[in-house]
């Protein structure tokens, strides 16, 4: 079972403690038929750790499927999991057997879960309880033995308060919970997965592998990685295909994550933005310079500063949290702190 266990988890890549405890939890829960939760933010390899459970389980060798609930229209997605029969709707025009009927003997894996619409949330507690359901335009009742794996970047129990995601569907669906850490608090794991991406990303394009310079590495570690290890690998992707040695430098990573470029705030200079400054100097906030560029960065810096300022109140003044969630380096927003004289604690 070694080898079974370290085959299923090795595109799972890390060493620090919070990875080895997930990779723990994944073996455990992986012996059991019973439903598993993942937990974390986009990027942190949910689906990797959903394979993973399938490939260790005694179910590895029935199929393995997987829907992403968030991809697609409530009506397509009762279609996609419960199937239809002919004649159901406009395009039904033949039978079509479903996720659930096709995972039979496996595992469905249901990537954003918080997604599903009250309606389908009901179906799916009822298979969830009872392995049963009816294709869309049937009434012949269906079994089926299929194990459910539901993932989500969402706080389901925030969902429930808001009224978004049925309370008994959430507490079918955490029997067996398994939270996935950002990359951020696994930093000890950037050497290890950069230099995996580095190799793999060598090969497909037929390059030397880069040498990972120790400032480079620094930079990664400052880093508040809001995308986590995807946007880590799409870094590296661009790094190996840019570099003009065999040295991976610190300009082959995007300015923002040297800490170079400023907030993405997403305001144009465009006639909305000339209505805002004339609104702002009309009120006194913003001074008539008569140049535009002037007007444009007053208002930009009063906006970031807001911005900042209710962002740290929303993650309790923790810096690394606050840099991840407006996706800048650490050293940025200590930067943007000392530069609008924001409290940091």
């Amino acid at each position: 079972m070694a080898d079974a266990h370290s085959s299923a988890l090795k595109t799972f890549i890390g060493e620090s403690g919070p990875i080895q405890e997930v990779s723990a939890t994944t073996q455990r829960v992986a012996r059991s038929s019973a439903t598993v939760l993942l937990l974390g933010e986009t990027g942190t390899g949910k689906e990797l750790i959903a394979r993973a459970i399938h490939e260790l389980s005694p179910r590895h060798s029935g199929p393995y499927v997987r829907v992403n609930c968030g991809a697609l229209s409530e009506s397509l997605l009762e279609s996609e999991l419960f199937g239809h029969v002919k004649g159901a709707f406009t395009s039904a025009f033949e039978n079509r057997t479903g996720r659930f009927e096709a995972a039979h003997g496996g595992t469905l894996f249901l990537d954003e879960i918080n997604s599903m619409s009250f309606p389908l949330q009901v179906k799916l507690l009822r298979v969830l309880q009872e392995q049963e359901f009816e294709r869309v335009g049937d009434t012949r009742t269906i079994s089926v033995d299929t194990r459910i794996v539901a993932a989500t970047n969402r706080e389901l129990l925030q969902e429930v308060e808001q009224g978004k995601f049925r309370e008994d569907l959430y507490y079918r669906l955490n029997v067996l919970p398994i939270f996935l850490p950002p990359l951020r608090e696994r930093a000890d794991d950037l050497p290890l997965l950069s230099n995996h991406f580095i190799q793999k990303y060598a090969e497909e394009n037929e390059r030397d592998p880069l040498h990972l310079q120790t400032e480079t590495l620094d930079l990664m570690r400052t880093y508040a990685w809001p995308g986590n290890v995807r946007e880590l690998e799409n870094y590296i992707e661009r790094a190996v295909v840019m570099a003009d040695s065999d040295q991976f430098t610190p300009e082959l990573l995007p300015p923002h994550v040297r800490g170079l470029a400023p907030i993405r705030l997403g305001i144009s200079k465009s006639r909305n933005m000339e209505t805002i400054c004339e609104e702002l100097i009309n009120s006194g906030l913003a001074e008539a310079t008569g140049e535009t560029t002037d007007l444009y960065q007053q208002v930009v810096s009063m906006v970031e500063r807001q911005l900042i300022s209710q962002t740290m109140k929303y993650c309790q003044g923790v810096q690394t949290r606050t840099a991840a969630k407006l996706g800048i380096n650490r050293n940025t927003l200590h930067k943007k702190i000392e530069e609008y004289g924001l409290s940091e604690s």
